[in-house]
C-alpha cells in the first residue's frame, strides 16, 4: 500500500471519496469567509486508509469553521448548519465561527481560521480541506506529518505542562481512538 507523504496525495485520497467531494460541495455553495471542513472530516479519512479499511468509519459530526468578525453571534452558526441540512439532510453538521471560539477556549483572538485550526487539541485534527471553484486546498498549521503517520500528540497550545493539557488528555482518552484504530501511536 502506497503511505501518503504529501499534500498532493492527501487532496488525491479526498478527491476519490465521492462523498468527501459532495460534502465539500455542499459546504463551498455557503460562500462562508474563511471556511474549511476539518477536524474529523479528514484524520478519520486519512485513519481509515492507514487501517486499510473497507468503510468508512462513522463521524460524530463534520466540523464546518470559518471566520467572520462582523457577525460573530452563534445564531449565525445554528441558521448556517440549518442551511446545510437542506442541501444534506442526514449529514451531522456542526459550523463554528473561529471569531469567536477563543472566547470557548480561553485563549487570544484568533486572527483567521487557519488560526482557529492551530489551536485544536490534537495535530492530526488540526486540519482543513475546502474546495473553491473546484480547487481543493488543505490547511494544516502543524503539517500533515502527525496525521498521515497516525501519530496523535499535542498541539503547541495543549501541550504538557500547559494548563490545557489535561483537556488534550481527557479527549484522547474518551474518544478513544486506538480502539478503533489500533495502530495509532498516541503520546501524551
Amino acid at each position: 500500500m502506497k503511505l501518503i507523504k504529501t499534500e498532493e496525495e492527501l487532496k488525491s485520497l479526498i478527491a476519490a471519496d465521492e462523498w468527501m467531494m459532495g460534502i465539500l460541495t455542499t459546504v463551498e455553495k455557503l460562500q462562508l469567509p474563511d471556511s474549511w471542513v476539518c477536524a474529523g472530516f479528514i484524520r478519520s479519512k486519512v485513519w481509515d486508509f492507514l487501517h486499510k479499511k473497507e468503510y468508512r468509519t462513522s463521524l460524530a459530526d463534520i466540523d464546518v469553521i470559518y471566520f467572520d468578525k462582523v457577525n460573530p453571534s452563534e445564531k449565525y452558526e445554528k441558521q448556517y448548519e440549518q442551511e446545510l441540512t437542506k442541501y444534506l439532510p442526514n449529514e451531522p453538521w456542526s459550523v463554528k465561527n473561529q471569531a469567536r471560539m477563543h472566547v470557548v477556549n480561553n485563549s487570544e483572538p484568533y486572527q483567521s481560521s487557519i488560526d482557529g485550526m492551530a489551536h485544536f487539541p490534537e495535530i492530526p485534527t488540526a486540519i482543513g480541506v475546502r474546495l473553491t471553484n473546484g480547487i481543493l486546498e488543505i490547511a494544516a498549521p502543524h503539517g500533515i506529518k502527525h496525521l498521515v503517520s497516525g501519530i496523535v500528540a499535542p498541539t503547541p497550545y495543549f501541550q504538557k505542562g500547559s494548563p490545557m493539557h489535561e483537556i488534550y488528555k481527557s479527549r484522547v482518552q474518551n474518544k478513544q481512538w486506538e480502539s478503533i484504530w489500533p495502530k495509532l501511536q498516541i503520546f501524551y
